[in-house]
């Protein structure tokens, strides 16, 4: 079984993780800085990017340790973060778009978006968008984004994708997370296309003990654990996002998960992406849309 102890030695890589403060952004950006690399913890509280920042030099590593503010449900804060990052780096082995939020009560970001497609995919798009140059001036670069196996039941509603007609907490999070998907591997498919060298690559942590649960009712908790058994603690889940930032065999357009049947648990391998992932004409149209919503377009 492949954990983080099989990372060789990062030193002298640079890294980005959405959402490092808690979770499986924490045990991500923990791994990676163990293992060498130069670690920029992007999250949306200072505070609690700090505090994260003091737990993880009180474990050690041997990299270094940068905190930034970033907000993926404000464009203009994305763009002010991604300058900002290009200003101080001349390089960008590693983005892990990791942050996320799931089901929460119907809200919007400051740009008017239903926040779960604003912050997961949408802000994440940006973000890639600002930096991909510098990516793909970085020899070796990937992207990791972060999935979910809730995809499997997601399907882009493009007339409401601003919740103009309804909002259900878990449609729109499966739709998020299948927007994810068709990013990765649209992306590749762009990076192909161009002759680009940056790696577009998938992943999904299962199902793990963190705070992405917080909008759940005690009751809605309990009932997801008897039907999807124990949860997982939050070091083995960032494993396939680890996995996939990481190891040699990895492929642009690929899709790690936990191995255990249902992908609630395990540890990471590849896994095939159902054909609505893979859907051409939907991850264009979803590309054109956010492309047009940013203003941006990775060239």
């Amino acid at each position: 079984m492949w954990t983080k102890k099989n990372i060789g030695d990062l030193t002298g890589k640079t890294g980005i993780v959405t959402g490092a403060n808690t979770g499986i952004g924490y045990e991500t950006a923990l791994a990676l800085y163990e293992a060498g690399a130069d670690v920029v913890l992007a999250c949306r509280s200072e505070q609690n990017a700090q505090d994260a920042e003091a737990r993880m030099r009180a474990q050690g590593g041997k990299g270094q340790l940068e905190i930034a503010v970033l907000n993926l449900a404000n464009f203009g804060a994305i763009r002010e973060f991604a300058q900002t990052f290009i200003q101080k780096h001349d390089k960008l082995d590693i983005l892990i778009n990791n942050a996320g939020v799931m089901i929460p009560p119907g809200s919007k970001t400051d740009d008017g978006f239903e926040l779960q497609i604003g912050v997961n995919f949408l802000g994440h798009y940006a973000l890639t968008g600002y930096l991909y140059p510098l990516l793909n001036a970085t020899q070796g670069a990937r992207v990791v984004t972060v999935s979910s196996m809730a995809y499997l039941h997601g399907k882009i509603d493009f007339d409401n994708l601003r919740s103009e007609h309804s909002y259900d907490a878990f449609r729109e999070y499966a739709q998020s997370k299948l927007a994810n998907i068709l990013f990765s591997v649209e992306l590749q498919r762009r990076i192909e296309a161009a002759g680009d060298q940056v790696m577009s690559v998938a992943a999904q942590p299962g199902a793990n003990k963190t705070d992405l649960s917080r909008f759940m009712t005690d009751e809605e908790y309990g009932a997801a654990v008897e039907r999807i058994g124990d949860l997982m603690d939050p070091w083995q889940g960032a494993l396939p996002s680890l996995y996939a930032a990481v190891a040699e065999d990895v492929k642009g357009g690929d899709f790690y998960s936990p191995n255990e049947p249902g992908g609630y648990r395990g540890y990471p391998e590849k896994l095939p992406i159902e054909p609505h992932g893979l859907d051409v004409a939907v991850a264009r149209r979803l590309w054109e849309w956010a492309s047009e919503v940013t203003g941006i377009s990775f060239r």
